[in-house]
């Protein structure tokens, strides 16, 4: 599911993105900063993916960065809940990069899919952004 061109600009990015929300079962997408975590583009219904949690959480938070979430949710919950899933996303990348490396030096992580009993998380870490995409998981 790498989307070739992805690095090639802003353009190729809304391209892309354009793209990935016309496909069924995706709930939402969201573009990190590849090096610091920060929130570039998000589309879709970021509230359904991650409840936001109550203030004074412990999650660290990436910088937030321009927001572009189109929901009925208010924007306080919404950009909450996107801090949130973005913080936690970033980890996730860091660490399991940091695994690849252990394993083996010469190799470098390209794709990494989560999917629990709701959802699927598709990320695809790219030289200057993350690429987050949320959708339906199937029914077996």
């Amino acid at each position: 599911m790498a989307e070739p061109g992805l690095g090639a600009g802003p353009d190729a990015l809304e391209e892309t993105l354009g793209r990935l929300s016309k496909k069924t079962g995706v709930k939402a997408t969201i573009v990190l900063d590849r090096a610091s975590g920060a929130i570039l583009k998000t589309s879709g219904q970021l509230s359904s993916v991650r409840k936001a949690k109550a203030p004074g959480s412990s999650l660290p938070n990436p910088t937030v960065g321009s927001f572009a979430g189109e929901s009925t949710a208010s924007p306080s919950s919404q950009d909450q809940s996107a801090e949130e899933l973005a913080a936690l996303v970033w980890n996730f990348v860091g660490t399991a990069g940091s695994l690849v490396q252990e394993l083996d030096t010469e190799d470098e992580l390209k794709l990494l899919r989560l999917r629990t009993k709701k959802q699927e998380l598709v990320i695809v870490p790219d030289t200057k952004y993350l690429l987050i995409v949320v959708h339906d998981t199937p029914p077996a």
